[in-house]
């Protein structure tokens, strides 16, 4: 790979052990560290803000503190700050995961609509990921209405959507989102993807990357002659 992009996670909420603050100075400096010792390979300092709608003072206030080039914006969670649940702790048990997902899709919208700033949309679908076991396999057609509402939103405030493999997870649950979604992206007006593994470790670099290219290529979008630009109808 000739670059990446390190986006760490900044959560003003902590939901769970895994959920943290972002040190911004720290991590700049581990980022210019790695720059020093990997000159011939290219590292962007990115950052994924985590429900920025919430905390808008506090996300604008860590953007501006570093020049970070890319912004992510993403919904983990849903009940408000004061009562926040993670779809990774309740979707595995939840009744009615389609009902969740719904949920989760509309404050994904909040997220959109708001003035919140950043640059791509992050996992669209995160709760799939997790989708329980003994449910029926999500049909993304019956939710339609609420996926194409999110994309709506996103073209018309000039996001880039990713194109999450979850670090090579089965694309079934792990393709955030998956072929249809995207398809509707592009006929919602969406110009660009970017493929992101998320990989919360070196092994996981990439994983996924070949059925997210495919998934991509299939709605219409084709890469850059840079491969760390955007892909582009």
């Amino acid at each position: 790979m000739p670059g990446l992009v390190f986006t760490e996670h900044a959560d003003f909420v902590q939901v769970h052990e895994g959920q943290h603050r972002l040190e911004l100075v720290p991590y700049v400096e581990e980022i210019e560290r790695c720059r020093a010792l990997f000159p011939g390979l290219r590292i962007l300092l990115g950052v994924e803000l985590a429900e920025p709608h919430w905390f808008a003072a506090e996300a604008r206030e860590l953007v501006s503190g570093a020049p970070i080039e890319r912004v992510l914006g993403s919904v983990h969670c849903m009940g408000g700050r004061e009562s926040p649940r993670d779809a990774s702790q309740s979707m595995p048990v939840a009744v009615s995961p389609v009902d969740d997902l719904r949920a989760h899709l509309r404050e994904t919208l909040a997220l959109v609509e708001s003035e919140a700033e950043f640059d791509l949309l992050a996992h669209l679908d995160y709760p799939k990921r997790y989708w329980p076991r003994a449910a029926e396999p999500l049909d993304e057609s019956v939710l339609e209405e609420e996926y194409r509402s999110v994309l709506r939103a996103a073209a018309r405030r000039g996001s880039v959507l990713e194109v999450n493999t979850t670090r090579g997870m089965d694309p079934a649950r792990g393709l955030c989102p998956g072929p249809l979604p995207l398809r509707w992206w592009r006929e919602e007006g969406g110009e660009a993807v970017v493929l992101g593994s998320d990989a919360h470790s070196p092994e996981a670099l990439a994983l996924g990357f070949e059925t997210g290219r495919q998934a991509a290529e299939a709605a219409g979008f084709r890469p850059g002659r840079d491969p760390l630009d955007y892909w582009r109808r």
